[in-house]
């Protein structure tokens, strides 16, 4: 397999979008009683990370049947740096205080289609 940076490059040159962005996997720690208590803290945290453009969506996952929460969740932020994604995500109150692990990724953008600016969490939306 090639280089990230490589491989970036070619998806530009055959004329894909080539968007970096990063996924943030978050895996329960603790106890779903004791991560329910995080909940406010780190709800509030991704408002103000939407807020600031870092945020491009977040939310929980189901389990691999599709039936049970299992209080992981999926984050995709915009960063300058896989550096800089990683500090978003250490900073979150369910990460720093232990609620959930997590891994980081680079995840290039190359297909599909937007039309739509839509923040979740202030209810607010704008065509452009």
């Amino acid at each position: 397999m090639p280089k990230w940076t490589e491989y970036k490059q070619t998806a530009k040159d055959r004329g894909s979008l080539a968007l970096e962005l990063y996924i943030v996997q978050s895996t329960p720690a603790i106890a779903p009683p004791e991560m329910l208590k995080l909940l406010p803290e780190h709800l509030a945290y991704q408002g103000e990370m939407e807020a600031q453009g870092s945020l491009v969506m977040a939310g929980p996952v189901s389990d691999e049947t599709g039936e049970e929460m299992q209080g992981s969740g999926l984050i995709i932020y915009r960063a300058d740096s896989l550096k800089n994604a990683r500090k978003i995500a250490e900073l979150d109150p369910m990460h720093a205080k232990g609620g959930r692990t997590f891994t980081v990724r680079r995840w290039l953008v190359n297909e599909g289609s937007l039309t739509i600016s839509v923040q979740l969490s202030h209810q607010k939306v704008s065509v452009g």
